[in-house]
């Protein structure tokens, strides 16, 4: 059986990692939240070395994630476990999450419970990388990325390009600063926040 396989994952995977060598240079335990098909945690486990890097997604999808870190593993690449936002998050003391294109896809009910999780279960966090599409100051920053969230919402009416001022703002709610701004391919950010 062919392993799941995002060409997206490919073509972001560098610019991901020039900004997280920094980002979590002084981090150790990484949680993913939404791995998908488990390419950026075998790859970001692998080229950081220094972070236990735990991968996590929901039933439906865990099964990918689990075939690709079976496939490719690293002595820091942890087996992937089940991660609901509206559930408890999985238990390791993080100091670190990173999460990839999942807020467009979530649920904006599920966004707002992904940040909750930094005040109850996840209060060791002080490193957030959150990458994807964002609307800026009302506007899509792109007409792809304006034609993409028609195609989502059309998909599903909940799911849809969210306003990083939003994100910043449920962020700031659980005592994270926007640090950075990272642009990134295919006109997608990589937003950083410290507290």
């Amino acid at each position: 059986m062919s392993l799941p396989f995002s060409q997206a994952c490919e073509n972001n995977k560098d610019p991901i990692l020039s900004v997280l060598r920094d980002a979590f240079m002084y981090s150790s335990r990484v949680l993913e939240v939404g791995s998908g098909t488990g390419q950026h945690a075998v790859f970001l486990a692998r080229q950081l070395p220094h972070l236990s890097w735990q991968p996590s997604d929901r039933g439906d999808y865990l099964a990918a994630v689990k075939m690709r870190v079976a496939a490719e593993p690293a002595k820091n690449l942890k087996s992937p476990v089940h991660f609901d936002v509206f559930d408890d998050a999985p238990t390791g003391d993080y100091d670190a999450v990173f999460t990839a294109n999942t807020c467009h896809i979530m649920p904006k009910p599920a966004v707002a419970a992904f940040f909750k999780h930094f005040s109850t279960d996840l209060p060791a966090v002080s490193q957030l990388c959150i990458y994807g599409p964002f609307i800026v100051d009302g506007s899509h920053t792109s007409d792809s990325n304006f034609r993409f969230d028609l195609s989502l919402r059309s998909q599903n009416p909940a799911m849809g390009i969210r306003h990083r001022e939003w994100i910043t703002a449920l962020a700031a709610e659980q005592g994270f600063e926007l640090a950075q701004v990272h642009p990134m391919p295919a006109n997608n950010q990589l937003l950083e926040f410290r507290r």
